[in-house]
């Protein structure tokens, strides 16, 4: 995917990203040589993720509108009530984060050639996951993981990366364990980043960045740059 590259993007170093309702609409707000675990919490911070890389080079996005999933919102069909109930997955929270990972990098979705989830993605994750921030949720069947899904808690809100599934209704199961799990939390939304037909089918709906930005700091997420600065 062809991204327009403009010096007054570069984040040079540190953790320094411009406000994010500074980008334009579908254009990245910023690039960098890489990412650290440090930049993508304060990336997430202030509303704004890592999203495709591209010749070492990774872009950060804060997209106008921005799609939404309201826990209250989720839509579980007929179908995956029954399939809930037949108990056919195992769901596992935090046990298999890197696998979750490397299984979202191999997905195939259409519309898209390669993954942006790189090692260095999986390397920076993998650290925000030993600090407590980033999280997976998974579906076992026979031994084998099968389904899942993982992103970053920041305050009270989820911020929602990828999913996978090679079994059917595997990552719709993780995600209404996810959902279940974030309402007794009084978690409220969970940030999905890209509008898609499936993300909207289970609920899911654009908001503009004006008022995600007003979630983010109802939802208590802080924007103080203490913590996102240890690397």
């Amino acid at each position: 995917m062809p991204v327009p590259i403009s010096p007054n993007f570069w984040l040079v170093e540190g953790n320094d990203f411009p406000p994010a309702d500074s980008a334009e609409a579908d254009e990245p707000i910023a690039v960098s040589n890489g990412l650290t675990p440090a930049q993508v919490l304060a990336a997430y911070r202030h509303g704004i993720f890592p999203w495709f890389s591209d010749r070492g080079l990774v872009f950060w996005w804060s997209p106008d509108p921005r799609m939404v999933l309201a826990v209250d919102d989720f839509k579980c069909s007929r179908s995956l009530r029954k399939t809930l109930r037949s108990g056919v997955f195992d769901i596992r929270e935090d046990s298999a984060f890197v696998e979750v990972m490397r299984a979202c990098a191999s997905a195939s979705r259409r519309g898209q050639d390669g993954s942006w989830i790189t090692p260095d993605f999986i390397a920076a994750y993998s650290a925000l996951h030993d600090r407590g921030f980033a999280h997976s949720v998974e579906a076992w069947q026979n031994g084998q993981l099968v389904g899942g899904l993982y992103g970053l808690q920041i305050g009270r809100f989820f911020f929602g990366e990828s999913m996978f599934a090679f079994r059917r209704d595997a990552s719709k199961v993780a995600l209404a364990h996810l959902v279940a799990h974030l309402k007794k939390q009084g978690i409220t939304h969970i940030d999905c980043q890209q509008e898609t037909a499936h993300l909207a089918s289970l609920g899911a709906r654009p908001v503009s960045r004006a008022a995600f930005l007003a979630l983010l700091r109802i939802a208590g997420v802080p924007e103080a740059k203490t913590e996102a600065r240890a690397s």
